[in-house]
């Protein structure tokens, strides 16, 4: 059993595991997902997360403490640079832990590590609406899925017109063509078929 013991040594010895983990935390900060185990990937979240939360604040000691870790100044521009921008709100809770699976050689327990805000598929900065969350049920949430909606279809329905006021019309085509008699196709499926059961 493995009680109080809150440091997953991941099989390997210390050098070794701060190794990797220095080596995950930059891939991930330069390339803003990796895909890697479950194990490591929780141990690479209290690894990283401390370094994202020291960059909001750009100095020297907090660039040099940070190198420490990471040992990658490639790294170190990029997380002081971009993430530092993109986190500078957000209270903690910088990455996110997506489980793909097993593996096909061994059967470990796969997933995705990413940094939240650089996904653009769970984050959408137009559709983001400031609402107090409440206990009491829909009192609090009212009208907030008709202000987040209303913008994108207006948007939608001017490109529309647009398009269609630029589009070419074609008046050409002959009026002969156009012209099908339905009735014909219609009554001649049915005799036929009664044709073929006589």
């Amino acid at each position: 059993m493995r009680h109080g013991k809150s440091v997953n040594h991941l099989g390997r010895k210390t050098a070794h595991r701060n190794a990797m983990l220095s080596n995950m935390a930059s891939s991930l900060i330069l390339s803003k997902r990796i895909e890697t185990t479950v194990a490591k990937a929780k141990a690479l979240r209290k690894y990283v997360e401390p370094l994202i939360t020291k960059s909001k604040e750009d100095t020297t000691h907090s660039r040099r403490i940070v190198f420490s870790y990471l040992q990658n100044k490639d790294s170190v521009k990029t997380l002081f640079s971009d993430v530092s921008e993109k986190v500078a709100t957000r209270p903690g809770g910088y990455t996110r832990i997506i489980k793909t699976g097993n593996r096909l050689g061994d059967n470990a327990d796969m997933c995705i590590i990413e940094l939240v805000d650089f996904n653009l598929i769970y984050t959408n900065d137009e559709s983001k609406v400031a609402s107090k969350k409440t206990r009491r049920g829909r009192r609090g949430t009212t009208g907030t899925a008709e202000t987040v909606v209303a913008p994108q279809v207006a948007k939608t329905v001017t490109q529309v017109q647009d398009e269609v006021v630029t589009a070419p019309v074609e008046t050409s085509a002959p009026e002969e063509a156009a012209e099908i008699p339905s009735e014909d196709v219609v009554t001649n499926k049915p005799e036929s078929q009664e044709e073929k059961s006589e």
